[in-house]
């Protein structure tokens, strides 16, 4: 019985020591990446700033095929709800809250059940080349009760290795729609 007692004692201080450490780390997560596309930005931001192109090019539209779109819009409002089946999709929507074409868009994004974040495509002129840089934020832990905030926290520091490789597929399939179609 003693030595039960031992391993639960150590399990518990591990976890304890855990939710400790988790309670330390950053709530709020940023996933950057960028790509170089052998075209001028008024060439590359309509596959970026109208919703319609996106599924040409997007990692998520790619997963599931059979995913439901809803596109209303163009510009600043402009709106995309999605719903597919697969988990790595899942449900959510995304409208679009600063737009300055060529250089800039950034989107709100709620994802169903797993918060909220906000995207931004920067595009810069790179001498007739364009700098295209896709980022992500977010808050995980605002509006999460005390308990779990070391979990969403660890979320947090996980974030760029889940969304970041996702992000280096978008681009890279938007930096070989674009200069495809040159």
């Amino acid at each position: 019985m003693s030595k039960l007692l031992k391993i639960f004692g150590i399990f518990a201080g591990v976890i304890t020591l855990l939710m400790g450490f988790g309670f330390m780390l950053p709530g709020q997560a940023h996933v950057e990446r960028d790509i170089l596309i052998a075209a001028n930005p008024d060439e590359v931001f309509p596959y970026i700033g109208d919703f319609h192109a996106w599924n040409n090019w997007s990692p998520w539209a790619k997963m599931d095929p059979n995913a439901d779109f809803a596109l209303s819009g163009e510009g600043l409002g402009q709106r995309m709800e999605w719903s597919s089946d697969n988990p790595d999709v899942g449900e959510g929507a995304q409208e679009v809250i600063a737009f300055e074409a060529p250089a800039m868009m950034k989107t709100h994004l709620e994802f169903e059940g797993q918060g909220m974040a906000d995207a931004t495509f920067d595009l810069q002129d790179q001498n007739g080349a364009t700098l295209v840089t896709w980022s992500l934020d977010s808050n995980l832990s605002e509006k999460t009760p005390l308990l779990l905030k070391p979990i969403t926290n660890y979320f947090a520091v996980m974030m760029d290795s889940m969304v970041g490789p996702q992000y280096e597929i978008g681009l890279s399939n938007l930096k070989r729609l674009v200069e495809s179609s040159k």
